[in-house]
């Protein structure tokens, strides 16, 4: 049976924000109740690290996804390569044939944005019109996009410790989402954030910066860039003052902010809030007054990665996209 090979391009065309956010809230209240949960495995290399994320999800049909993902954080400075490459694999979970092989890059920063969206459907106060973005890398530009599907933004400040990242950025969001976006310097960001209705952190921090204080009653805030034990943006304190949403608890509490939080002995599993897919399912509230700290906790869970996969796949078959390929035949009897 042949496969198809998917690259970045394609699949930011297949995967227009909307429809991934709609797939990914749909995976989340799939998701409940737990079946076969998903997988995390992390090797650490001298450079940098390789992680491999992979899910299961029955839709229409039965889907198995596997990510791999090489970081690197120091490839744009040494040799031009992006920090993050990689691949996804689909495959029929029935019969485990490959379906599709495609660029993890675009995968990732749409699921990873389109998560952001559903929490901020559910934990973000429905006025939000001002956002304070730490990290404008590749994942920021799906963050803003996605978030302006589900809220009204109408400002945006934008800080990257290269100011160039953030001057970017700041060119893109006024052009392509019509933001009165403007990029900021380290210490403006710290004042912005005690007046912004939300914040949203991706970035390789592995030193905790935003505090309690530079949060202000009502605002929700995205914890994006810890994805691993050595990551963290969030000061413990802010998460046990704050209503407190995990995509995946168990993953979160080995390897996101929750994590910090729990080594330091401000929390404990039982202190957060829900998961994301109990929001989704009705089985928890999302915010409850306008005046609630909200954070949400995203490590990144595999059933997003399959969900947008899945997708993508299923668009590019009806519509003739991609390069048919296969292995070769018999495969191991």
């Amino acid at each position: 049976m042949a496969a198809l090979l998917l690259n970045g391009a394609q699949v930011r065309e297949l995967l227009p924000p909307d429809d991934c956010i709609a797939a990914v809230e749909a995976a989340f209240l799939r998701s409940a109740p737990p079946g076969v949960p998903a997988g995390v495995l992390g090797i650490p290399v001298q450079e940098g690290g390789f992680h491999v994320k992979a899910a299961v999800l029955q839709l229409e049909r039965h889907y198995f996804a596997a990510k791999l993902n090489g970081n690197f954080p120091g490839n744009p400075a040494h040799s031009g390569l992006p920090t993050i490459q990689g691949i996804v694999a689909l495959c029929d979970a029935d019969n485990g044939c490959v379906l599709a092989v495609m660029d993890s890059i675009a995968i990732t920063a749409l699921r990873t944005g389109a998560a952001t969206a559903v929490a901020a459907k559910y934990l973000a106060r429905t006025d939000s019109s001002s956002l304070l973005l730490f990290g404008c890398g590749r994942q920021a530009r799906s963050q803003l996009r996605c978030l302006c599907q589900v809220l009204p933004l109408a400002r945006a400040w934008l800080h990257d410790s290269n100011p160039r990242a953030a001057e970017e950025l700041t060119r893109w969001a006024r052009a392509d989402l019509q933001l009165d976006a403007r990029p900021v310097d380290r210490d403006e960001a710290m004042r912005r954030a005690r007046e912004c209705d939300v914040i949203v952190t991706c970035t390789p921090s592995r030193v905790p910066f935003l505090r309690p204080s530079d949060v202000r009653p009502g605002s929700f805030v995205a914890a994006v860039g810890a994805d691993d034990r050595g990551k963290q943006e969030l000061e413990p304190e802010l998460l046990a003052r704050s209503t407190l949403v995990a995509d995946v608890l168990q993953q979160c509490a080995e390897i996101g902010e929750l994590h910090h939080a729990l080594d330091a002995g401000v929390l404990t599993r039982a202190d957060v809030h829900a998961e994301l897919g109990d929001l989704v399912a009705g089985r928890k509230p999302g915010r409850s007054n306008a005046n609630e700290i909200t954070v949400f906790d995203s490590t990144g869970t595999a059933l997003e990665d399959v969900a947008a996969a899945a997708l993508c796949f299923e668009r590019a078959v009806s519509r003739g996209r991609g390069i048919e390929f296969e292995f070769e035949a018999g495969g191991i009897q």
